[in-house]
């Protein structure tokens, strides 16, 4: 079976990677030259456990291909996947420039039956867009070619994303075609082998699904950020309430954990998205604006803690931040609360020393040198007035604190992720603060 995937992000690089993985022939798609010359060398341009390994492995055997040029292999394609970004628009509306642009490219070229499938994250509504915009195409041709149109919504979890596509907990697929249902289920039968998990539904309510989904799971994050915020002002702890109202079934423990807030390429982007596309059709989704605005304010938590502890004296201070990626396993910074930190520390007049294991060059990249960048966690706690968790890598967990409190100027933990010990940290002469 051969299929393409235009767009050699996040999502289409996983995928069409595990797809080759199965057997399957791939042909990766990217209008970036200099970014396919670099997989085709070999280069991975993202940071993803186990990915660069079995990228080598499949290109080897003849499996994985990279193009900038989608009309090289349509011939030759059952499906192809479109995984192209879809970037927020100032409003916070998903930009669709690029999934009607690949539609386009799609209705000029083909020749025979082939299925466009959407991969990537779409408001409701795409898909008869993608549509539409096809038969445009086919209509200025003067021909007629069979096509189906469909939706399969990633549900990739940064730093664990082949795993997630490898033993899928659920694979959506949209369609109101027979024919494409057949071959969607032919594709992903090779990772359905322990038990099917296939969920076909028509294509908006697929759409909708990754959507609420993650709306969902930020939903839960800001919640327990607001009870945990709740908890300080009331004397609770919100580890025990978390632990209280986790072991209710019906609740589960799953994204209760309090902290300084969520980031990265999907919440922050996906719950703006879905509550534009309520605007537009009508309705105000209240609970998600909430959801939006508690995780924004949840970001500068730390901050207005430092600055209550100094009494608003943050000027000359050193500060050091542990972990820059808005999660572990993962070096993408985007919407990560890291950044949030670090503009509100250097504007305040701070010395920011920063380390994480994998994000050093994003965080270069994105933040050039306004910072001092360490060589390991000790380095950048070195003379710090202050230490900031804010990513909750493993190497973290259990620091050695008698080096920390000969070499830190001052004692003073902040826990952006509620993982230490408030009672460990004061025996070793620590001041400590956490979330909640």
């Amino acid at each position: 079976m051969n299929i393409a995937i235009v767009g050699t992000g996040y999502v289409g690089l996983v995928s069409g990677t595990c797809f080759a993985e199965m057997g399957i022939d791939v042909t990766c798609v990217d209008i970036d030259q200099h970014k396919i010359n670099r997989l085709l060398q070999g280069e991975i341009p993202i940071y993803e456990p186990g990915l660069e390994d079995m990228v080598k492995r499949n290109v080897k055997a003849g499996r994985l291909h990279f193009t900038t040029d989608l009309t090289t292999c349509l011939n030759n394609v059952e499906v192809v996947f479109s995984a192209v970004g879809t970037p927020p628009d100032e409003d916070g509306s998903a930009d669709l420039k690029y999934v009607l642009a690949v539609a386009k490219t799609f209705g000029q070229n083909i020749k025979k039956y082939t299925i466009l499938v959407t991969k990537s994250t779409v408001p409701v509504g795409t898909a008869k867009k993608v549509k539409a915009t096809i038969q445009e195409e086919l209509i200025r041709r003067g021909e007629e070619v069979d096509f189906d149109v469909a939706s399969n919504p990633e549900f990739l979890k940064e730093g664990a994303a082949i795993k997630d596509f490898m033993t899928p907990d659920r694979v959506v697929v949209g369609t109101e075609s027979e024919r494409a249902r057949k071959i969607m289920s032919r594709l992903y039968k090779p990772f359905m082998l322990s038990g099917e998990r296939m969920i076909f539904t028509d294509i908006p309510s697929a759409e909708m699904i990754k959507y609420a989904a993650n709306s969902m799971l930020a939903t839960r994050i800001s919640f327990m950020n607001d009870i945990a915020n709740l908890c300080e002002s009331v004397g609770a702890d919100v580890n025990m309430v978390r632990k209280g109202i986790g072991s209710d079934t019906r609740i589960g423990k799953k994204f209760l954990y309090a902290g300084c807030g969520y980031g990265g390429s999907c919440f922050p982007k996906d719950v703006k998205a879905l509550i534009k596309t309520a605007e537009q059709n009508g309705y105000e989704m209240k609970v998600l604006k909430a959801v939006d605005e508690v995780n924004e304010k949840q970001k500068q938590i730390l901050f207005e803690k430092l600055q209550k502890h100094y009494h608003g004296e943050l000027k000359g201070r050193t500060v050091a931040l542990w972990g820059l990626a808005f999660k572990p396993e993962t070096d993408d910074m985007r919407e990560a609360p890291a950044v949030v930190m670090i503009d509100k520390l250097a504007a305040a007049g701070c010395t920011v020393k920063v380390y994480d294991p994998i994000a050093m060059d994003e965080c270069r990249r994105r933040i050039g040198d306004k910072i001092i960048y360490c060589k390991d966690m000790y380095d950048a706690a070195m003379d710090a007035d202050v230490l900031m968790l804010v990513t909750e890598w493993k190497e973290f967990r259990v620091p050695d604190w008698r080096t920390l409190r000969k070499i830190m100027k001052q004692p003073l933990i902040f826990d952006g992720r509620n993982i230490y010990d408030r009672e460990e940290l004061w025996v070793n002469g620590f001041g400590y603060y956490c979330i909640g």
